[in-house]
């Protein structure tokens, strides 16, 4: 029994120690809502204020701005979006009042050496459409409000009276269906910016692919088709994209990317665990759960499966742009199992973050943010990065 009782406090000092190291490298950071944004129209899918959580910037970093949009997926249809009226998803009245910022949002130069003093925001995701929803009319049936361009829109407008009008360096970004938005909002980032400000945009985990499902489906192509129709996201995507192609399929970063004129950043696994799980292998792909353990962890995928995962890299890489298309253009595609990596301090930046190109992913950006020198690099193929944690990062 002694011995027991021992390890039992020896998990709780080890359990201890490393809550401890969590909070050393993150802050806590409130939420502000954004209440003067509902007579705009700009409100969440249950029709609450948007919100977002702001850490202020001091000494040199007063004037530089980072404006990073949360992530969570999409709803397709007036059943999916209900889903998400009693959730953060598609209620600020549904979100946490307090956010931990570690990684890119840390306040300490140990942690963030390049971004740590700078105004740093967290958007909340409550639209369902990566921000880019606008319908003027609302269901009295459902009381749905498709409205995330709005919120876009109004949070920009409310942080430029904030002192971003003043603006000397400033980086939108964000993670996963956040850091689609990134990419589908860089260039009216930048317009709504100062002129002699330095913009960029960052996207964290964001290019998300036309790939069909391990079933042959387009699965992912159909609920982006649905995702644009149901939220009248159209009009808001970029025109050189609409012009050419369906409005479904500009929302595929593949098919905007090359059109875009401000400097962008694109960090993405090669083996992105969330497309992995929702757009190679979903759940109806898969009816009989074959994908399930590989799905969890890598290591588990049989021989069949990684072969499957490699054709999906190649496909992947087929749809990144090209290395050396442009150096204002900044690509970081290690072949790490994980989602969203910018948020995170051991993927960020630690002893035993991943590494491409001998550099971990805060020196790579930070150097490509202030043109020390730029970054364009793909990693070999799984298995053959040892730095990768291959945790999933949701």
């Amino acid at each position: 029994m002694r011995m027991v009782n021992t390890r039992v406090c020896l998990w709780f000092q080890i359990l201890a120690v490393a809550l401890v190291l969590l909070k050393v490298d993150s802050f806590d950071v409130g939420i502000t809502y954004l209440q003067s944004a509902v007579a705009k129209g700009a409100v969440c899918l249950d029709g609450s204020p948007p919100a977002y959580h702001m850490s202020k910037g001091f000494g040199a970093g007063i004037n530089n701005w980072l404006v990073h949009f949360e992530g969570g997926g999409w709803c397709n249809n007036a059943t999916t979006c209900l889903d998400r009226i009693n959730t953060r998803l598609g209620s600020s009245k549904q979100m946490t009042k307090v956010l931990s910022f570690s990684g890119m949002f840390s306040n300490k130069a140990k942690f963030n050496p390049d971004f740590y003093d700078w105004n740093t925001i967290k958007v909340r995701y409550c639209d369902g459409a990566s921000f880019t929803g606008d319908v003027e009319a609302v269901d009295p049936a459902t009381n749905l409000h498709y409205r995330g361009q709005r919120i876009f829109l109004a949070v920009i407008e409310d942080l430029l009276a904030k002192g971003m009008k003043d603006a000397k360096n400033a980086i939108i970004s964000g993670c996963s269906a956040g850091g689609l938005a990134s990419i589908l909002h860089c260039d009216k980032f930048k317009s709504l910016l100062p002129a002699s400000a330095k913009v960029k945009c960052l996207a964290d985990a964001g290019y998300f692919i036309n790939v069909k499902s391990v079933a042959g489906t387009s699965h992912i192509e159909s609920i982006y088709d649905d995702v644009v129709r149901t939220h009248g996201s159209a009009k808001n995507l970029p025109s050189s994209c609409t012009s050419r192609l369906k409005p479904g399929l500009c929302f595929f970063p593949q098919n905007v990317v090359q059109q875009i004129q401000t400097p962008i950043f694109l960090l993405n696994a090669a083996y992105d665990s969330w497309q992995v799980k929702n757009i190679l292998a979903p759940g109806v792909a898969d009816p009989h759960g074959t994908w399930s353990n590989c799905k969890q962890d890598i290591t588990k995928c049989s021989a069949a499966q990684l072969k499957t995962l490699q054709e999906f890299r190649t496909q992947f890489l087929s749809a990144a742009p090209a290395v050396g298309s442009s150096k204002s253009r900044g690509l970081y595609l290690n072949s790490c199992y994980a989602h969203c990596q910018t948020g995170t301090q051991e993927t960020w930046l630690r002893a035993d973050s991943p590494l491409l190109d001998n550099k971990t992913i805060a020196k790579a950006i930070g150097d490509w943010y202030y043109d020390r020198s730029p970054f364009q690099k793909i990693d070999c193929p799984y298995p053959c990065d040892k730095t990768c944690h291959n945790r999933i990062f949701e």
